[in-house]
Order: structure tokens, then sequence, then C-alpha cells
């Protein structure tokens, strides 16, 4: 049989002081129930460093378990995102943006592409390059994350489980049950471009935190992990 890779995901942990034990304690659990460990981005409540050290705690308890992350929204709040990714990569995990990481597990060759995704809208009501300079910068800034997304894809396309870590949803699907008049704030459908055209083995999200679970790009699976919609500490997978 083929070995199988087990995940635990989670989006949306918003980790401060006062959550340092629950915490901690959720990832001493998830250490034998998975060789990998994805965080979807929104790690700390208002982005700041001391938030991020709680979570840098947390992960160091599951350790050797290899934890990998992208920031969120919430992480750039207060303006200080490479010192929250910082802190959390002096505790061993690896915090991707708009790049990729390869890993070997258990004989798998594992791919993980990630960055944060970005605004835009889906079919009916998106984002134009048009118009004034701003908002043409808020499309441009999408353009760089499916870039981020195309090439990773591209580099990992070898190995053995492809995965896509991103924080903003990609497809509407997993965004039911928020308003539809905040779609075009919780993702992009551009961000599902390159995903349906390499057909990686599974998509993970966060962002939206009245979302719904389970959605698609073609036969491609897409998750909405945050903690919100799972109702758990971790979701777990099995590739």
């Amino acid at each position: 049989m083929a070995p199988v890779l087990r995940i635990a995901a989670a989006g949306d942990l918003h980790a401060s002081e006062d959550h340092r034990e629950r915490l901690t304690d959720s990832f001493v659990e998830i250490a034998d129930r998975a060789e990998l460990v994805l965080l979807a981005g929104d790690l700390t409540t208002f982005g700041l460093p001391d938030e991020a050290s709680v979570l840098a705690d947390a992960c160091r308890a599951a350790a050797p378990l290899p934890v990998v992350a992208v920031l969120g929204n919430h992480d750039h709040h207060s303006g200080r995102a490479e010192e929250v990714a910082a802190t959390l990569r002096g505790a061993g995990v690896t915090v991707l943006e708009r790049d990729h990481l390869i890993l070997e597990l258990g004989g798998i060759e594992v791919g993980v592409v990630g960055t944060k995704g970005f605004v835009g809208g889906f079919p009916g009501a998106e984002l134009p390059d048009f118009g004034e300079p701003l908002l043409r910068a808020v499309y441009h800034e999408t353009t760089e994350e499916v870039d981020a997304i195309e090439a990773g894809l591209e580099a990992i396309s070898g190995c053995h489980r492809r995965i896509v870590l991103l924080h903003y949803a990609p497809v509407p699907e997993t965004l039911v049950g928020e308003p539809e008049t905040i779609w075009a704030f919780l993702g992009s459908s551009r961000l599902a471009a390159p995903i349906g055209a390499h057909r990686p083995d599974l998509v993970l999200h966060g962002h939206a935190h009245r979302g719904s679970y389970a959605g698609a790009i073609g036969d491609v699976p897409v998750h909405n992990v945050a903690v919100h919609v799972t109702g758990d500490d971790f979701a777990f997978f099995e590739l």
C-alpha cells in the first residue's frame, strides 16, 4: 500500500497570552496524530510579536513535528508582520510568503506552496484592473499572489503530494454562511486559476469565520480550516 501523509491544519488561531494554555495543549495533543502541521493565517490577534511568541511556544511543544504557516490579515494589522514571521521562524516554524517548501516525510516528498492570497471577488462581482490607481494597486497585489501560486506549483510539480496553503479563499463555496455582500473582501477567484491548471492534492485556507468547510476547484478539494468553521483546534487530512 502507498504511504499515507497525515496532516493537522488550522486557521485563524488569533494567538494571544489569554490563549496560551489552550494553544499549547492543542499542539501537544497532535504530536502523535500527524506528520505535518499547516497553519492558514491569522496566527495572531493584532499582529504583535508578543502574540506570535505565544504561538511559537505552542509550536515548540509539538517538536519535532514540522509546522508550515502563512500569514493572514490580522498578522499584518500592526505593521509588524516581519517581526511576527521572525518570531515564529525562531521556533522552527516555516513561514511561507509567496514561496514554497519541499519536505521528505516518511518516504513521501511533500511540496507546499504558501502565500496569503488577497481580495478581489468572484464571478459576478469582481474587481477589474481599471480605474483609480488605488483600486488597480489592489488588483496588482492579487496578481502577485496568483503569480506566486503559479511559480510554486511549477516548482513542486514532481512531488508525491502537493498542497496549496492560503489565508484568503480561492472559491466562493467555502464562503457560504458569510454575507454575500462581503465575499469580495474574503478572497478572489483569480487565486483558483493556477490551482485549476496544476491540480494539487489539497488546498487549505481560513479567514471566513462564518463560511463553510468544503469546496472544490474542479476535482481539487478546498477546505476552510478556520477554527470557527471546523469547531475544533485542528482539522485532519490524509493524503
